[in-house]
């Protein structure tokens, strides 16, 4: 008797079925995935603090700043060989002469945040392995054996992947940051001039109610890469993403200029964001760990905050600077009183019209 299924037979999906993942596969992936990172998992507290060499509340603070969570339990065993090795690097700064002991929990802090915040999206892209794997296997993947092999075979194929070019995209900027910095006569790594910018949507906070989890990742997503774009485009870096907001920095005016008017330029032609308010200043800044802090800042972000929607709004240094070029024409607001400073006063910036072809002006 033939018992092969016809294209007519309507019974249930088998509970086993490819398309479908398995109740708690994330789970036993987890339990997958973190000894292959982390190696074998074989130290209590103690241990670690006797092998590193260093008192309990200082190996307390610094892998608190790393990140990481601590178990009340002094006797549970959740330190490994890398965990060993990674807070003797620390400690290591500090006897090496790199940095004071006053800077060590700072740069364990800098390093974890920036750190958490990449193995966030990159978690997403070996959970998305495995879901496609689970759904494209030729059987199917229902045992905790079968998700044990997947997570493990995915683990191999993209982990190395994301790690080498983790590096090198690291050892790319830190040659860019380093060309900027030892550029000036006397580099001084914690003082630069430098014009620093805000862009921000408009309308944000009422789009979020309105918008899916998917549409809001794509209006992210268009307006990040957008303005990491240009801004990288004329030399400019990205100093953070803040929701509906990017905050960058450029040494050089005209490029700053260039920067601000192409953002606008490109948000309006595309419609791909709502309108940006843009707000820029110049002078000394404060630069820790990968932020800069200062009046300077301070003033470019209240500049932001009271442009009208589609405009660029400069400081008067910024603007006195850039107001000789031909490229762009002000207009020169009013002082207006800001929080935190008694009073700003803002100068519309916008592209100088160009004359037409075949004008009076151009055959004179």
């Amino acid at each position: 008797m033939d018992t092969t299924r016809s294209d007519s037979d309507d019974s249930p999906e088998r509970p086993d079925s490819p398309t479908t993942p398995p109740p708690q596969w994330w789970s036993i992936a987890a339990q997958e995935v973190e000894p292959y990172l982390l190696g074998q998992i074989q130290y209590d507290r103690d241990e670690v603090v006797e092998i590193v060499g260093l008192p309990l509340e200082q190996v307390r603070r610094l892998w608190i700043s790393l990140g990481f969570p601590v178990n009340p339990d002094p006797t549970a065993k959740m330190f490994s060989d890398a965990d060993i090795r990674a807070l003797n690097l620390v400690k290591g700064l500090v006897e090496d002469g790199l940095i004071d002991s006053e800077s060590q929990v700072a740069v364990a802090r800098t390093v974890g945040q920036t750190m958490a915040r990449l193995a966030e999206w990159q978690v997403d892209v070996i959970s998305k392995s495995i879901i496609d794997g689970i759904v494209s296997a030729k059987r199917p993947v229902s045992t905790a054996e079968d998700i044990r092999e997947l997570t493990e075979s995915v683990s191999r194929r993209t982990v190395p992947v994301l790690e080498e070019l983790q590096n090198y995209v690291w050892r790319r900027h830190l040659a860019a940051s380093a060309s900027r910095t030892f550029a000036g006569k006397e580099p001084n790594p914690d003082r630069r001039t430098l014009i620093v910018g805000f862009a921000d949507m408009v309308g944000y906070t009422s789009l979020t109610r309105s918008l899916d989890a998917t549409e809001l990742t794509d209006l992210l997503e268009a307006f990040e890469s957008n303005a990491t774009d240009i801004i990288s485009r004329h030399g400019g870096w990205v100093v953070k993403n803040v929701g509906d907001e990017v905050m960058f920095a450029v040494e050089d005016p005209g490029a700053a200029a260039e920067i601000a008017l192409e953002l606008q330029e490109s948000t309006a032609a595309a419609e791909l964001t709502p309108q940006l308010r843009i707000g820029m200043a110049t002078g000394p800044v404060l630069q820790r760990f990968g932020d800069l802090y200062g009046s300077v800042v301070n003033i470019a972000a209240r500049l932001t905050g009271i442009a009208a929607p589609g405009t660029i709004l400069l400081d008067s240094r910024l603007a006195e600077i850039l107001e000789p070029s031909s490229a762009y024409r002000f207009k020169h607001l009013r002082a207006v009183r800001v929080r935190g400073f008694n009073k700003i006063r803002a100068h519309v910036l916008r592209r100088a019209k160009q004359p037409k072809v075949g004008s009076s002006d151009e055959s004179a």
